[in-house]
Parts: structure tokens; C-alpha cells; sequence
């Protein structure tokens, strides 16, 4: 199919006359039969790709995504261009409900699922029966930043989709370093697989870089409601603690006029999703959220990107600041730190593995109901049969890895250079960005928030760098 023929399908369809880059190079080579990995920066419509192709092989799409919020959110897009056969099977759905979505799957031209539900032995056998077209990985990057310590069923997709009868693939991502992008084609693809590899610049050249150090808490907070109560337009402010995001929602809401709302995993369900839906139409000038929040939402008009606490490693600080400025125009990421953060993100990211105490009781230990997150990881590892010493390898290695990561984004915080260009080397791009003040905060320049005013809306690296010299630099006095 040639090219223009394509883009009156994209016309048809979905209303658009032109491909982003990236979209073109990815359908084209699913209609010819290639299993293909797509990396794309953020907001370059990656879900379009599996979409639009889905639409013209008029087969089954089976879509596995990391989080509730990303498939509901893409189920509404494709309902709303008025596709009637698409669907999610999740855990909000009753017995019911789930029953008749699986006795009628050959119905469905788009169907959505976690990696978790893929070993519900019901859904497995249901899924086999019928002819699936393509295979789509979402969020592919998660199979190498989750699936060995957070969740290990991402580990299993190979071996699903060996009973499906190896079917053609996509996986897509946002951020994906060479060896990332290897962990991938390894954990999906059998070495007799050639699968092909669409990569674009991470680079997104609208969103203005800035990162501002502050001594306390309460001067972090101080500085964090002048940020806001002088730009304007949508934003979002991420946070690792669920307690903080809540209080310093509560506390934008004291101290400015501006309509904010936290987002986590401890809230139900349909607070999440009005929580969503209020931010999508503008109810809400701010979600003060965690990492749950973001990979569904398709705002385009998202200002700017605020990071009350610096996330675990850059592959993250790229994928959250990309929901900034999706529609090309001027936007900001601004990230906050405090020295005692670090303490706060070594905790969360790399204590929180199981350390080889952990392991050997576990394995003092019968099998339970009701495990830990910690304990149902180690479930997996014990239920491959592997032995003791490969699980604490497996660990150690994995906690080196993490910290590491954790070097790479201090790093960043540390640089006096040019941040777009440490992001760029990182991803292994060569692309030298003019540095000047459109690009980054210039060293020793004040930051100018009037550039970053917008007219409001009527509301209806080559090598890790040594951990210890970059904590020593944040902690000298």
C-alpha cells in the first residue's frame, strides 16, 4: 500500500491529514508482515501506529498495556472515533461482565489487557482460540524496568506469545536506551526473530529544562507555590510519597486560587478516573500526583511538568516530563530537589528489593496467601525452579543496576552543562542541541517565568558516574 493511499486511510479514520514521524515507517512495516520495535518520543501518537494497521489487516489487535488508567483512556479514543468492537479486560469489570467479554473475544477488533491477567488460565485459553493479527507490547520499556523485580508476569510474555503461534509484533516506547531496547527484543523475540527498529530523538525542543535546589522542605515549598502562582496553564507537579502529594494539594489549595487534586494508587477507582476526567477538561489547573498518573493521558495543552521529588532514574524524569507540551508548543520541566531526598529515592527504588535475608526466609517459608509485593516476585523466582544462589544473584546484580540509574539522574541534577545534551548522550544520540537560553537554564541565570505565561483556557551519558563523588558534591558545605 502505497503512502498516499495511507494517508487518506489516516484521513478516514482518525481526521488527520498528516503522519508524525515515526507513524509511517512503523505501519508500513507491520502491513508487510516485519514484528517491528517502535521508539518514539513522547507524544509522536505511538498507540496510532498498532490503530490505524489494526484497521486495515481487519484482524484481532491484542494489546498489552502496564495500567488501567493508559487502557481506559485508549478504549474512550477509539469508541470516540466510532470503534464499537473494542475492549478491556481488567479487574474493574464484574464476573459478569468479564464472562461475556471472553465468550465473545472473536468479536472484538481491539482488546485490551495487563501482563498480569495473561496467566488468568481462563483468559489464556480463550485467546488461543482466535486470530490474533497483531500482537502490541504498550510501554515496552516496562518489560526491562519492571518485569524483573515489580512485575515479573511481563517476563511471561514470551512465552505467551509462543502459544499464539509467535504472531506478528509491535512494541512501542518512549524512552529506551541500546540496552534497553536489547532487553526487549530478548524478552519478546526468539534469536531466530529478526525484528525491525524504528528510533527517533528522544529530543523534545519545546519543553524548557530547569532543575533548582532547595536547602529545606519548607523552602522547597515556598519556592514550589511561586512557581505556580505564576505560570499558568495545566500542570502537573509528581511526587515518590502519597502523603506529600496529598498535603501539598491540600496546601495549593490554601495558599493560591488554583483547582488541584492528588492522584495515587491509594484512592478508588472512580476517584482516579474523575480525577482524570476534571484534568482532561480543564476542571483542574493542577494534579499533584505519582507516577500512576500520566501514561493514559492524552492532554495536549499540559504547560508544564513539576517534580516535587526526582524519580528513580532519567528513562522516568524523560517519560514524565513528556506529557508536557504535547501540542509542539513552549512548556517547562522543572525539577525540585532537596539533599534529603536522595535518601528518599535510594529507599524507594533500591531497598525496597529483596536482599538476601529476604530470600533465604522465604524460603524457610510455605507457600502463603496474601503475599507482599516483595514476596510474590520471589513466588515467581521460586516457581521457575531456580535455585537459591541464581534468585540473590539475580538481586544483586538488579540492586547495582538500579543504583546506577539513580548515579545517571544525579548526575543530571549536578550537571553545569548543557541538560538536553546529557539526556541526548545518555540515550546514545550524537545530536549536538544548540544550548542557549531557549533549550535549558543557562548557568547562573535567574529563570524568567514571563516567557512562560500563556494565555489560560475558558474552563467548560558514555560512562556511570561514581555515586560517592556526586553524593559528596550534594552534601559539602
Amino acid at each position: 500500500m502505497n503512502d498516499l493511499k495511507l494517508k487518506g486511510l489516516l484521513k478516514q479514520y482518525f481526521g488527520y491529514s498528516e503522519f508524525k514521524k515515526g507513524q509511517l515507517e512503523i505501519i508500513k512495516n507491520l502491513l508487510a508482515n516485519h514484528s517491528t520495535l517502535g521508539i518514539l518520543p513522547t507524544g509522536m501518537g505511538k498507540s496510532l501506529c498498532y490503530q490505524l494497521s489494526g484497521k486495515i489487516l481487519k484482524k484481532t489487535v491484542l494489546i498489552i498495556s502496564p495500567l488501567l488508567s493508559l487502557m481506559n483512556d485508549q478504549v474512550e479514543q477509539l469508541k470516540y472515533i466510532g470503534e464499537k468492537k473494542v475492549t478491556a479486560l481488567t479487574s474493574e469489570l464484574s464476573y459478569s461482565e468479564r464472562n461475556f467479554i471472553l465468550h465473545n473475544l472473536a468479536s472484538y477488533s481491539f482488546i485490551y489487557l495487563s501482563p498480569e491477567m495473561l496467566k488468568n488460565d481462563k483468559v489464556a485459553a480463550q485467546l488461543v482460540t482466535i486470530d490474533i493479527g497483531l500482537l502490541v507490547v504498550d510501554e515496552a520499556h516496562c518489560i526491562s524496568q519492571w518485569g524483573p523485580d515489580f512485575r515479573p508476569d511481563y517476563l511471561q510474555i514470551k512465552h505467551f506469545r509462543k502459544l499464539l503461534h509467535n504472531p506478528l509484533t509491535l512494541a512501542l516506547t518512549a524512552t529506551a536506551t541500546n540496552k534497553v531496547a536489547q532487553d526487549i527484543q530478548t524478552s519478546l523475540f526468539d534469536s531466530s526473530e529478526t525484528p525491525r527498529t524504528i528510533r527517533y530523538s528522544v529530543d523534545r525542543p519545546n519543553i524548557f529544562l530547569v532543575v533548582h535546589e532547595s536547602p529545606t522542605v519548607t523552602e522547597k515549598n515556598k519556592y514550589l507555590i511561586e512557581l505556580i502562582s505564576q505560570l499558568t496553564g495545566p500542570g502537573l507537579i509528581y511526587f515518590s510519597s502519597k502523603k506529600q502529594a496529598d498535603r501539598i494539594s491540600e496546601m495549593i489549595g490554601m495558599k493560591t486560587n488554583l483547582r488541584a487534586a492528588s492522584y495515587h494508587a491509594d484512592l478508588s477507582v472512580m476517584s482516579r478516573y474523575t480525577i482524570q476526567h476534571q484534568f482532561m477538561e480543564n476542571q483542574l489547573d493542577i494534579v499533584c500526583a505519582t507516577s500512576a498518573f500520566g501514561m493514559g493521558i492524552n492532554k495536549q495543552d499540559v504547560r508544564y511538568v513539576i517534580h516535587y521529588h526526582f524519580p528513580s532514574d532519567l528513562e522516568s524524569y524523560v517519560q514524565e516530563i513528556g506529557r508536557a507540551g504535547r501540542d509542539g508548543k513552549k512548556s517547562i520541566a522543572i525539577l525540585l530537589y532537596s539533599k534529603t531526598d536522595i535518601g528518599l529515592q535510594q529507599q524507594l527504588s533500591i531497598d525496597s528489593l529483596p536482599d538476601e535475608f529476604d530470600i533465604d526466609n522465604f524460603n524457610n517459608l510455605k507457600k502463603q496467601d496474601n503475599l507482599s509485593s516483595k514476596d510474590q516476585v520471589l513466588q515467581y523466582y521460586f516457581d521457575q525452579n531456580m535455585k537459591i544462589d541464581t534468585i540473590k544473584n539475580i538481586f544483586f546484580k538488579r540492586r547495582k543496576e538500579k543504583f546506577e540509574k539513580l548515579n545517571v539522574l544525579l548526575q543530571y541534577i549536578a550537571t553545569e552543562g548543557c541538560r538536553r545534551k546529557y539526556i541526548l548522550r545518555y540515550f546514545g544520540e550524537n545530536m549536538l542541541p544548540r544550548h542557549d537560553d531557549k533549550c535549558c537554564q543557562l548557568k547562573g541565570k535567574q529563570l524568567n517565568l514571563n516567557e512562560f505565561k500563556f494565555e489560560k483556557r475558558k474552563y467548560q551519558s558514555d560512562s556511570l558516574p561514581n555515586y560517592k563523588v556526586i553524593l559528596d558534591s550534594f552534601f559539602r558545605t
